[in-house]
């Protein structure tokens, strides 16, 4: 088994020690690592495509992959002390090429396919699917203008902003940044917003938020309690976390989405309302969980482990 992704992915290190347990085969690549830690070869014929794969320490033939764990890759990279318009070709090239062959392998069942993750990491794609498979979502708008925003802010008040891609960012310190969900009051809202696309959504009067994380046919729902603030990301250490069921109307809109998608993981967020509706908020596609205490994270590891083991081709 393959999985890709970065050294640094607490995830996946669930999934590779339940899968060690199990004595199964696995090998994990960072593609991010080519082309000075990876090496690869592949040929095509009529027969399909055949060849080989190293990092510093495995190597595998592409043929001998039955499942791929798609989690975290680093972005492609070029090899160091070229000028910039040759390293931007190379990454190019690194991307088109061993990303075309790691999404071809031909035994391979992908959780997810890296092309499937990429085409649902979209919001304005999740939105839209979600309210044609029948799941509630709360009024949105996504725009660059800022007259539109403000009267959006105002008629649906209380508004958050959401960035629509949370794109590595640095200050002037090197520190890296996050943009964090918050709200927005129509007044605070100015020209900025012409400058690119935005998304505002009206904010759910939420009792409780709730994590549900989908592996295949399994639902792991979490209810999660004493968030202080709007996101509770920036809130871990308070939070409580609470195994709950799935009310079978979200099962089945749950369903139809990932299957629009072709996806068979995903790790969706809802706000709960003191009338006990599921508004989503979004799907990640390849959303962690690693930070759940081990009682919810095991089930998860395994269930994983399990999907990974199912035989056929998923592309």
């Amino acid at each position: 088994m393959l999985v890709v992704t970065r050294l640094d992915d607490a995830t996946a290190d669930l999934v590779i020690a339940e899968l060690n347990q199990r004595a199964v085969p696995v090998v994990r690549l960072d593609p991010g690592d080519f082309p000075m830690g990876v090496r690869a070869s592949a040929s095509f014929d009529d027969s399909g495509m055949a060849g080989t794969m190293r990092t510093l320490s495995r190597a595998f033939e592409l043929k001998a992959v039955r499942s791929v764990y798609w989690r975290r890759p680093n972005p492609y990279a070029s090899s160091p002390g070229l000028r910039e318009q040759d390293a931007r070709w190379c990454l190019d090239q690194a991307r088109y090429g061993i990303g075309g062959i790691l999404a071809s392998l031909p035994l391979a069942h992908y959780v997810n396919h890296p092309w499937r993750n990429r085409d649902a990491e979209y919001k304005p794609a999740q939105l839209a699917t979600a309210a044609r498979c029948g799941l509630r979502i709360p009024p949105t708008l996504v725009t660059s203008d800022p007259c539109q925003a403000r009267e959006f802010a105002a008629r649906y008040a209380p508004v958050l902003y959401k960035p629509l891609w949370n794109t590595d960012y640095t200050g002037e310190d090197m520190r890296a940044r996050t943009v964090w969900i918050d709200d927005v009051p129509p007044e605070a809202i100015d020209s900025g917003v012409s400058r690119t696309a935005h998304l505002f959504q009206q904010r759910v009067r939420k009792e409780a938020d709730i994590r549900l994380t989908v592996v295949g046919d399994q639902f792991f729902a979490v209810r999660v309690d004493g968030s202080p603030g709007v996101d509770w990301r920036r809130h871990y250490d308070v939070l409580s976390y609470t195994p709950i069921g799935t009310p079978p109307h979200i099962r089945r809109g749950v369903r139809s989405y990932l299957q629009a998608f072709g996806l068979v993981y995903g790790a969706l967020d809802f706000g709960l309302d003191a009338d006990g509706r599921w508004w989503l908020y979004e799907c990640n596609p390849n959303g962690q969980w690693a930070w759940f205490p081990d009682t919810i994270c095991g089930p998860i590891a395994e269930a994983l482990a399990d999907q990974l083991a199912k035989p056929g081709a998923d592309t």
